[in-house]
């Protein structure tokens, strides 16, 4: 069965888990998702099953949003509420303080990632060197915030959504708040993601293809026995010869090609859109 939907995982188990529960519930062996949510996190999740699972790198997943609340003063070396260790307590911030605090991480932002994290280290990932004792440094990444805004206060949590860039650490950007309140500690209590780029929850409901792919769509004038059986393609049949990726339509399937240097290759060759 093919199949691209959004899903919604719960907190408290992983990604692969919660795909598990989905192969089963649609009896489905292959199957795969596009932006891993660690355990402690809940929300969106796209998935794709049969064939629909090569179209992860050409769908609409940017920007994302996500809600989180961070509790001020939790120290944390997950930066979340998994290992807590210690909380201090501390006097109240004014509302405003917070509200300008969330709204100043906008714009380009580097900083470190949290060691708890999937990002590898001379082949292993961070989170399993950091479980193990083991010390290391991670490099600075660089993220987009294109939004950030206080949700709540109610000391000592702060809720804030933040929209940003592929691959930003929601963790670390409690972290950062925390920091610029002059505050030592904070971890998050709960982290959801709200979207990626134009995929919400919607009940599971199939998601139309044609719609979702990041690229225009072309236009093959030649000989469609061509396009039916994956010949090569000519650059004069194509309506748009400008060098990119663009997706075909033959009705039922559509092909995903890249123009480059005048010539054409397939990326993807006839796909069902359902």
């Amino acid at each position: 069965m093919n199949r691209l939907f959004v899903a919604y995982k719960p907190t408290g188990i992983s990604s692969n888990f919660f795909l598990g529960r989905l192969k089963r519930k649609y009896n489905e062996k292959k199957a795969g998702f596009s932006g891993t949510l660690d355990p402690f996190a809940q929300g969106t999740l796209i998935i794709g099953m049969g064939a629909h699972t090569k179209l992860f790198r050409f769908l609409k997943k940017t920007p994302k949003k996500y809600r989180a609340t961070l509790w001020l003063g939790a120290l944390s070396d997950s930066l979340d509420t998994e290992m807590i260790e210690h909380v201090d307590i501390l006097d109240e911030f004014s509302h405003s303080k917070i509200e300008k605090t969330v709204k100043s991480l906008e714009g380009d932002l580097e900083y470190e990632p949290p060691i708890f994290s999937a990002k590898r280290i001379n082949g292993k990932r961070a989170y399993d060197l950091a479980r193990a004792g083991i010390k290391f440094e991670l490099n600075k990444i660089n993220s987009t915030i294109y939004e950030s805004k206080l949700i709540n206060y109610s000391h000592p949590f702060v809720t804030f959504e933040t929209t940003v860039s592929e691959g930003t650490y929601i963790r670390s950007l409690g972290r950062i708040i925390a920091q610029r309140l002059g505050v030592k500690f904070g971890s998050l209590s709960a982290l959801e993601r709200l979207n990626e780029g134009e995929f919400f929850f919607n009940a599971e409901k199939q998601l139309d293809i044609k719609k979702s792919l990041n690229m225009k769509q072309n236009f093959y004038h030649g000989d469609e026995e061509n396009l039916k059986y994956g010949r090569v393609l000519a650059l004069e049949d194509l309506e748009i010869k400008n060098d990119g990726y663009y997706w075909l339509d033959s009705g039922d399937t559509i092909s995903i090609i890249c123009v480059k240097d005048k010539s054409i290759k397939y990326e993807l060759n006839k796909v069902s859109v359902c």
